[in-house]
């Protein structure tokens, strides 16, 4: 049974498979679009250094055969041969691309799909769909790639150029036009024919014997044709500029939209979204003059009220869910997304889980070290969920700004109200500093070590003040400090209450000592 991905995913390949001779199939199409998919051999910087690797349709094969364009097989619009052991140490990465060859977008394309085929069964399955993307011309699909041993992940990430804009990106260059030829899929050499696991390129439908399935259909099917009447001929294709979704009107990229619209904020008449032509807007409701004014508010020009066909995307597109980085991805300075596998649990704030997608479970209760933190912490007002499975976690706690800190082989303490998310695998121990006057007698912090990564909140943008002979920090606003530094705990009595804001008991701070290079993270604000 195929493992199915979702973007983010990453896995070995030899969980999925234990043979190295693999079919990479993807089906992708849209109406009235026509789609180039290519594969991309790159070196351990990313980079296109061997033109040789560039595998699409007018150079089907690298040099030694290690990777071959197969061309449509099985219901996949294109599908491709690569045998992992044969790929030179140069390669490190395979990047299957798909772009628009004319006009168009990705938001209009149908669900599709790549998948991996080995030994006759298909193993992995990444699914996409149009409302993933927006304006973008391309998308760079999956890929596979040496990381130790070979692995595939289920990228998903939107381009906005075309295929030279792709070629660029990857460090190639792009050869100047010759006249057009009329364009054909060149049929692939004998000796790329003669392995018995590919069917010849006149086969048509059925899947090479090397396992290459007929992949189940996407899209729902068309209305069979009325009895006795001929069916219709495929249409032509048409410009996708004339594309229209159901229950709106499209506007194509560059294309001025027929009203000009401001984002919430944008004062008025000063905005013109992307491609639109400069003007003035007031969004509905706006008043015509105030008091004791002769014109308008905004001037003296007649402001026209928003039309409904204004396109929702130009408002949404800059708050699209972030490119997939690493493990944890700061989505924005207020949210941020873990991607989860499930050899690979996170702990988090109960309640700080704002969405999810994929196959999650968040336990709320548990026992061992999940049991004896969420026991020690609850005195400082936090507890901890334990979220497992496939998938991806956007993690939140009420608008606080949060910074993911990655340790390699560090440490770091932490108060426990500063602390988000964090990486089971991490060594965490829970510390009392003890002082007099201080909540419960004690002030906790956590003290995380190994190598993973820890996400802290913050009230407001953070101070990082290096440690002196004399630093001291108000117990309520310390966020986290280095393991090297040592705090102690003091009560003030040189400063009056009134120098803490909201302060009604004796002041409490922390002392913090070390040797140069130590540091602590403060926050503009007091709990």
């Amino acid at each position: 049974m195929a493992r199915e991905f979702q973007r983010g995913h990453k896995a070995k390949i030899s969980d999925l498979t234990a043979g190295t001779d693999l079919y990479v199939g993807v089906q992708i199409s849209g109406p009235g679009l026509t789609f180039d998919i290519s594969c991309f051999g790159l070196d351990a910087d990313e980079r296109l250094s061997d033109d040789r690797y560039f595998i699409f349709f007018n150079q089907p094969k690298s040099p030694e055969d290690s990777i071959q364009l197969l061309g449509a097989q099985s219901g996949d619009t294109e599908s491709f041969r690569v045998t992992l052991d044969q790929i030179p140490s140069q390669i490190q990465k395979l990047s299957f691309t798909a772009t628009i060859d004319g006009d168009g977008q990705m938001s209009q394309i149908a669900p599709g799909y790549l998948r991996i085929v080995a030994g006759g069964e298909e193993v992995a399955r990444y699914s996409f769909d149009g409302s993933e993307f927006s304006t973008e011309r391309a998308v760079m699909v999956g890929d596979l790639y040496l990381k130790d041993v070979w692995r595939f992940a289920a990228v998903g990430q939107g381009f906005d150029g075309g295929l030279d804009a792709l070629l660029k990106n990857f460090g190639g260059e792009v050869a100047e036009e010759e006249p057009e030829a009329a364009p054909q899929q060149p049929a692939v050499p004998a000796q790329s024919q003669a392995p018995a696991f590919a069917p010849p390129p006149q086969a048509v439908a059925p899947a090479p014997s090397f396992g290459a399935p007929p992949a189940p259909a996407q899209a729902a099917p068309a209305a069979p044709p009325v009895a006795g009447t001929t069916p219709p001929a495929p249409a032509a294709p048409t410009s996708p500029q004339t594309f229209t979704p159901p229950g709106q009107t499209f506007t194509p990229p560059g294309a001025p939209p027929a009203g000009q619209f401001a984002p919430p904020g944008a004062p008025a008449g000063q905005f013109t979204p992307p491609g639109a032509v400069a003007g003035q807007f007031a969004p509905p409701g706006t008043p015509g003059a105030f008091p004791g004014q002769a014109q308008p508010f905004g001037g003296g020009t007649q402001l026209a009220p928003v039309p409904p066909e204004a396109n929702v995307r130009v408002v949404l597109t800059k708050y699209a869910e972030a490119p997939v980085g690493d493990r944890w991805t700061e989505q924005n300075t207020n949210l941020v997304r873990a991607t989860l596998t499930k050899d690979a649990p996170i702990l988090a704030k109960q309640g700080s889980m704002v969405a999810y997608q994929g196959d999650i479970d968040f336990a709320h209760k548990g026992s061992g070290l999940l049991g004896k933190l969420t026991g020690a912490l609850t005195g400082q007002g936090m507890s901890l969920m334990r979220c497992t499975g496939n998938g991806e976690v956007f993690l939140a706690d009420e608008a606080s700004r949060v910074f993911v800190i990655r340790l390699q082989g560090e440490q770091i303490y932490t108060s426990a109200q500063g602390v988000l998310a964090f990486d089971e695998s991490l060594e965490t121990e829970v510390r009392r500093i003890e002082g007099a006057g201080l909540p419960g007698g004690g002030f906790f912090s956590m003290l995380f070590s190994g190598t993973g990564a820890v996400v802290v909140k913050t009230r407001g943008v953070p101070v990082v003040l290096p440690v002196g002979a004399a630093t001291y920090v108000d117990g309520n606003a310390v966020i986290a400090w280095s393991a090297g530094a040592q705090a102690v705990t003091t009560t003030s009595l040189r400063l009056r209450r009134s120098g803490y804001a909201r302060q009604t008991t004796e002041a409490v701070n922390l002392q913090f000592r070390g040797a140069p290079g130590n540091f602590v993270v403060v926050q503009p604000f007091e709990v």
